[in-house]
């Protein structure tokens, strides 16, 4: 293809009135603002799909995969730090309660937490159900297996949700956790960056930048990406603000509006993209992408609250969690814990899908029915369910959890052909089932 095909050129069209909007500095009325820049991050989501895939012609699928997460969240970055920030400004001005006293809102402290752990439920609880819905109305599997190579960033992910866990019996969230967190995520950058090339399968716009020649194809790809993060950046939080001025116009709740409101707007990027893949039955690189993103969230993000929030509070005394935040925490890190244990064997099924979705609404549908003073309560319960439900499952997939554990911290990329499943057998006994496409040394 010689011209940029018309898809790519109507992506970028539609990114260019959030763009010039936000520069502008223009007025617009909430609904009217909600729709421009919600096309800006359609548009770049699009184009930053496109980049990736093209991407992979030049570097590792792996760090293609990490490298597309990476950027989508970005969204979700610049959001959560703008609440951050607040709250550590709230923190130096009324104390550490980051909030006036005698006033009835919500502290500020509690918005950075309540858009995080509302992000990282929705990436999960809709985010990986979706990719499996859309493979299944597509083709029929009532699954997606994973190959050996995705459990990288399933064992890190691991490791990130088992320090987490500790986080909603503290009452601060620190430096300390920035470094642990932060040093995971390190880590699992520097190990998917050691993932060999592959061979992509590109078709429309990925297709064209891949065609290109070396120079160009690579000055394109870094463009692309530039571009979209970017408009990612200008057109996110006012998409989100626009949202909330909205949903405020009826009287919702500000911390209901940022956890669930707002995140659905930063989240948008990463969700179409995988909903693109899953689409075009590109359905490893789908729940990859959203692993990776998880793996963001649970590290990077997290990791990096307590410094946007020591920054703007001029102290070191760490982010508050409000005990109505530890409840959301506990339910974020146990559904966190459930995905895990679902996907122990790289296989994510059709009922696990439902299962996580279906779970997911329950806590809507339990706000709805039960007195507000069951809040906690009702989190409580929820987060035991999760765990209950994780832990039945990691004891009937207990054979795949240390073969996906070294697969996924030491194993070396080039002994990671083929794919790795776990089945159940008679008497609910596992078989470790291990398909090769080359015989592997064991030395045993």
């Amino acid at each position: 293809m010689r011209r940029p095909p018309l898809s790519g050129l109507l992506a970028l069209a539609a990114t260019v009135p959030g763009v010039v909007v936000a520069l502008g500095g223009a007025d617009l009325p909430s609904p009217v603002a909600a729709l421009v820049f919600g096309g800006a991050i359609i548009g770049a989501a699009f184009v930053l799909a496109w980049a990736a895939e093209a991407a992979q012609v030049d570097v590792s699928a792996g760090l293609a995969v990490a490298v597309l997460a990476l950027i989508a969240v970005l969204p979700e970055y610049s959001v959560d730090f703008v609440f951050t920030w607040r709250g550590g400004e709230a923190a130096a001005r009324y104390g550490a309660d980051c909030a006036p006293p005698g006033g009835d809102g919500t502290p500020a402290c509690s918005l950075a937490l309540a858009n995080m752990t509302g992000a990282n439920r929705i990436l999960v609880g809709i985010g990986w159900a979706v990719v499996v819905l859309i493979a299944w109305r597509r083709s029929k599997e009532r699954g997606i297996t994973l190959g050996r190579a995705d459990a990288v960033p399933l064992a890190f992910l691991t490791l990130a949700s088992l320090y987490c866990l500790v986080l909603p019996f503290k009452r601060t969230l620190t430096l300390w956790d920035t470094a642990i967190l932060v040093a995971i995520f390190v880590a699992y950058s520097w190990r998917v960056s050691r993932a060999p090339a592959g061979e992509p399968d590109l078709v429309g716009p990925s297709a064209w930048v891949g065609g290109l020649g070396k120079v160009p194809r690579r000055a394109t790809v870094i463009g692309l990406f530039v571009v979209s993060a970017v408009v990612i950046l200008l057109a996110a939080e006012p998409f989100a603000q626009s949202l909330v001025d909205s949903g405020q116009q009826l009287g919702i709740s500000e911390f209901l509006l940022v956890q669930w409101v707002a995140p659905l707007a930063s989240e948008a990027p990463e969700l179409l993209v995988a909903g693109l893949y899953a689409y075009r039955l590109h359905t490893t690189e789908a729940l990859g992408a959203l692993v990776s993103s998880k793996v963001n969230q649970w590290t990077l993000l997290v990791g990096t609250l307590p410094v946007v929030f020591a920054a703007s509070s001029r102290g070191l005394s760490g982010l508050p969690i409000e005990p109505a935040q530890r409840g959301e925490l506990l339910l974020t890190a146990a559904q966190s814990l459930l995905a895990i244990a679902l996907l122990l064997g790289l296989t994510l099924s059709l009922r696990a899908a439902l299962a996580l979705v279906g779970l997911f609404l329950v806590q809507f549908v339990l706000g709805a029915v039960l007195p507000p003073q069951w809040h906690d309560r009702e989190l409580l319960a929820l987060s035991g369910v999760y765990l209950l439900l994780a832990a039945v499952t990691v004891v009937r997939k207990r054979a795949c959890l240390l073969p996906m554990l070294r697969d996924g911290l030491l194993t070396r990329y080039s002994d990671l052909g083929g794919d790795l499943r776990c089945t159940t057998t008679g008497g609910g006994r596992l078989r470790l089932r291990t398909r090769l496409k080359e015989v592997l040394p064991t030395g045993r």
